[in-house]
């Protein structure tokens, strides 16, 4: 380790780079280390690829995203803040699609098509047999038609399914259920055809060379009793265990505008926010892990995933003993706690949680000249505090939609005005003259 005692301006001189990856220390013709030294030559290569990259990004924002993507497709915690930049750059990231899919990240017009790489489960000679085969005879019109046409040995029964769960077979048949109790029956059937073929025996459809069920008479595939699909949970749950991410819908996506008024501190952020500092969070619940300490009082450490990101937190146990039954799998969060750095990561200290479904709201409709009025301002004050309530249950956060002439902006009042009695506050706040209601959080998306 080296301490630097001091620093001298040595003017031009000459220096020789020993190819110190992070620090890019120089060594000078009296053996004296110039550390951070960086020769024009070295400065102007990194202005120039900065300003490469700020030009595609400006103008050919798919394409760029795309490569990005495909470039990190290794680290999801990179391709999850990736993909949510490109929903905030009002580019859509699709799942993967059989049809139309390629090996990595394919742009489109407006759109990001996953590759079928990102599939667990599906490796790469399998890959490389489904495209073969799309690129021989066209696109799969069925389940049939896709076994019917490609090699068993390298495309087997888990690729198929991780196919059909992800969503890749959305384009053939919706119904992801309806695929998986079809697979076992069409996939006796082709490899039955198959045999027969390499035998040279065939069926009837074969000697009659049927024109409309050529080639492989994928028509006559069997079927298994129709079925209601999975539930929309369960379908995003098995797309984010073979993907990484939710791709064609998120949990959290129906309430994405509220969370960023009532938490505009994503968790992709939270290495940005300083120790201590107090932050809400509308955040889904991806892995709870129970902790006993050694006085047997219960904890839990959990794993937190927000439309941005991820991050760990910690529910100590006196917390634990008001909240503990909110602690579950999957469970959909509003979340208050403390910003807690340690070991270089940051993680966040729950202090209290409620389930995003009786998160309530205290709207308060100000046109612009009263959110400007002073006297205004006091009297809106003095009314919400008087409302507020035990210090340790207000948790309703009050939020102003302030209309002007053209336009209105939703602002969150801070912590200190919100309240416990939502309702009393309404009541408090419209007999003051002010129009007030409150609405569920999942009401106000």
């Amino acid at each position: 380790m080296v301490k630097i005692i001091s620093r001298k301006s040595l003017g031009t001189q000459w220096v020789y780079d020993i190819g110190v990856e992070r620090d890019h220390n120089f060594v000078l013709e009296n053996s004296l280390i110039a550390s951070n030294c960086f020769n024009k030559s070295h400065s102007t290569a990194y202005g120039y690829v900065t300003f490469q990259t700020a030009y595609l990004k400006a103008n050919y924002p798919v394409e760029y995203m795309a490569a990005l993507l495909t470039a990190n497709s290794d680290d999801q915690d990179k391709v999850q803040k990736y993909i949510s930049s490109c929903t905030m750059m009002g580019i859509t990231v699709e799942p993967p699609d059989i049809n139309r899919s390629g090996v990595d990240f394919t742009p489109l017009e407006r759109s990001i098509l996953f590759g079928l790489s990102a599939v667990r489960n599906v490796g790469a000679g399998a890959i490389e047999n489904i495209l073969q085969a799309r690129e021989a005879d066209g696109p799969f019109k069925s389940l049939g038609d896709l076994c019917s046409r490609i090699d068993p040995r390298t495309v087997n029964r888990r690729a198929l399914e991780a196919l059909i769960q992800c969503g890749a077979m959305d384009c053939i048949e919706t119904n992801r259920r309806q695929l998986m109790n079809d697979l076992d029956l069409v996939l006796e059937w082709a490899q039955s055809r198959a045999k027969d073929r390499a035998i040279g025996q065939g069926n009837l459809f074969d000697m009659l060379g049927s024109i409309s069920e050529a080639p492989g008479s994928f028509e006559s595939a069997p079927k298994a009793p129709a079925v209601e699909d999975f539930p929309q949970q369960e379908r995003l749950k098995l797309e984010k265990e073979l993907l990484g991410f939710y791709v064609s819908d998120h949990p959290l996506k129906n309430i994405r505008e509220a969370a960023r008024i009532l938490a505009p501190i994503n968790l992709s952020s939270l290495e940005e926010q300083p120790e201590g500092s107090s932050i809400s969070a509308i955040a889904m619940l991806t892995g709870v892990k129970p902790v006993v300490t050694k006085k047997g009082d219960r904890m839990a450490i959990i794993q937190l995933e927000d439309l941005t990101g991820h991050s760990e937190a910690v529910v100590f146990p006196r917390t634990y003993e008001r909240i503990g039954s909110l602690i579950v799998q999957e469970a959909r969060l509003m979340i208050w706690g403390k910003v807690d750095k340690r070991d270089e990561r940051s993680q966040l200290i729950v202090e209290d949680a409620e389930p995003v479904e009786d998160v309530q709201l205290v709207m308060v409709e100000l046109d612009a000249q009263i959110a400007g009025d002073i006297v205004q301002q006091n009297t809106l004050r003095e009314v919400i505090l008087k409302n507020r309530g035990d210090e340790d249950q207000c948790k309703t956060p009050v939020v102003a939609i302030v209309a002007g002439a053209h336009r209105r902006e939703l602002v969150r009042l801070g912590n200190q005005f919100r309240v416990q009695d939502y309702q009393a506050a309404v009541t408090a706040l419209n007999r003051a003259g002010f129009r007030a209601r409150s609405t569920a959080l999942t009401s106000a998306s």
